[in-house]
């Protein structure tokens, strides 16, 4: 009974992230993770003149604070009731996970660009992606649409479910932490190539598997959600590697593949032209639809990553 209670909390916590997605006007622990990684940084910058060993201390710092308060809160609801811990941690999972506001957030790029009002499009994508959105046209603000809900099918739904399969609420609140370093500091520009390495390689680390696992699911998702699960095999296996990271190509291609799209390419970061290759092949026109399709892609894998955590709850990691 201890194991099945064990996955309870990512169960619910899936739902209620169905349910509620990302509650913007009460206290969130990610915000709170960003908030103390923006101070850190301060902290760094004005004590560290080797600004790589502040990093490390930065991210050691992050992921000791993150992994303790929830340990606490998680201990202390545990032992009055289980089952008060357990709501506490589908809270926190539901905290951890990303489907439905990644899917509202891109599906605001979806409805803008059907009206016709490229402006709002290219807002609404802004807020979503970290390139610079001023250069793109209509195809590009949908591709990058896209493309964001691919990399963070991985990022954002099915890598923390992964590490709270592994170690509940309080493991997946450390690979939440490192990760949003990554996306605060992990950039490879001038001002943050010292102090987010530390920060940049975790990531990598710990993005290593769930990434591919995540690739497969998409592959096996798009057989039942009306795409290509052979072509994204193929366009996954070729394209994997054509991104300076380890692990952004890997959902990027899967997708690409499944829906017959060239993705990625030539990004402005900051004002600044990044090259970079293709992934896909150009079969087709891309399309708003295709921001639906990639959500339902997204949805699929994230259900059979659900499974497949419950399982590893349940019968290695749970009890």
């Amino acid at each position: 009974m201890s194991r099945i209670i064990s996955a309870l909390p990512l169960i619910f916590g899936f739902v209620l992230d169905l349910i509620i997605g990302d509650p913007y006007n009460i206290p969130h622990p990610i915000r709170a993770v960003g908030k103390l990684i923006a101070a850190m940084e301060k902290f760094v910058r004005s004590h560290f003149t080797d600004l790589r060993k502040g990093g490390t201390v930065l991210v050691l710092t992050v992921i000791a604070v993150s992994a303790a308060v929830p340990a606490a809160v998680l201990f202390i609801c545990y032992h009055i009731n289980v089952w008060l811990g357990v709501a506490a941690e589908s809270i926190l999972c539901c905290y951890m996970l990303a489907a439905r506001c990644l899917c509202s957030e891109s599906m605001k790029v979806c409805r803008a660009a059907e009206d016709g009002d490229t402006e709002k499009a290219r807002h609404a994508v802004s807020m979503i992606v970290g390139r610079d959105t001023a250069v793109l046209d209509r195809d590009g603000i949908i591709r990058a649409a896209v493309e964001t809900v691919a990399e963070n099918s991985s990022d954002g739904v099915t890598a923390p479910m992964f590490y709270m399969a592994l170690g509940g609420g309080v493991l997946g609140m450390v690979y939440k932490a490192v990760n949003t370093m990554d996306s605060m500091i992990g950039y490879k520009n001038e001002k943050y190539a010292d102090i987010g390495r530390t920060a940049a390689k975790l990531d990598d680390v710990l993005n290593f598997i769930p990434s591919r696992l995540t690739a497969l699911l998409i592959a096996a998702a798009a057989c039942f959600c009306g795409c290509d699960g052979k072509n994204a095999l193929r366009i996954w296996k070729r394209d994997r590697r054509n991104h300076a990271s380890p692990n952004s190509a890997q959902t990027e291609s899967a997708c690409a593949g499944a829906l017959h799209l060239r993705l990625a390419g030539d990004a402005w970061y900051f004002g600044e032209l990044h090259k970079k290759p293709y992934i896909g092949d150009d079969d087709r026109n891309i399309d708003t639809q295709d921001i639906r399709r990639a959500n339902r892609l997204m949805y699929g894998a994230s259900v059979l990553m659900l499974v497949l955590c419950s399982f590893l709850r349940i019968f290695v990691f749970g009890g």
